[in-house]
């Protein structure tokens, strides 16, 4: 039978990490994390790892409230773009919220972020 992944022989791996925020601090466009997704584009990591938050609470026009709509839905677009940026490169993604990210829980330990459109398929 076929041993899991973690049994096979050690093959060289790519492994891109990245910690947010990934907005500027004069704006909440995310160009930053466009940036980053065309590097996951080229590069094709094996697994992405990229830290939050994803949408700072501390930024200016979060805590003045001057986003283009609701926390989550900027919070879920931004989660959205990422999703879609790394499966088209074929990476796995891993997320790590932080308690700064907008729209998430602030306790610790952190559940789950909170994504019930996700597939199935793209859940660990």
């Amino acid at each position: 039978s076929p041993k899991p992944p973690f049994f096979l022989p050690p093959e060289q791996r790519m492994v891109l990490v990245a910690c947010g925020p990934f907005t500027p601090s004069d704006g909440v466009a995310f160009e930053p994390l466009s940036d980053l997704l065309e590097v996951v584009a080229r590069d094709h990591p094996d697994v992405c790892v990229l830290f939050g938050p994803f949408l700072d609470a501390k930024h200016e026009q979060v805590e003045s409230c001057q986003l283009p709509g609701s926390f989550s839905d900027v919070f879920r677009l931004c989660l959205r773009t990422i999703i879609e940026g790394t499966r088209s490169a074929g990476c796995q993604l891993v997320l790590v919220p932080s308690l700064r990210d907008v729209a998430h829980d602030f306790v610790y330990p952190q559940p789950p972020l909170p994504l019930p459109e996700l597939p199935k398929e793209d859940r660990a």
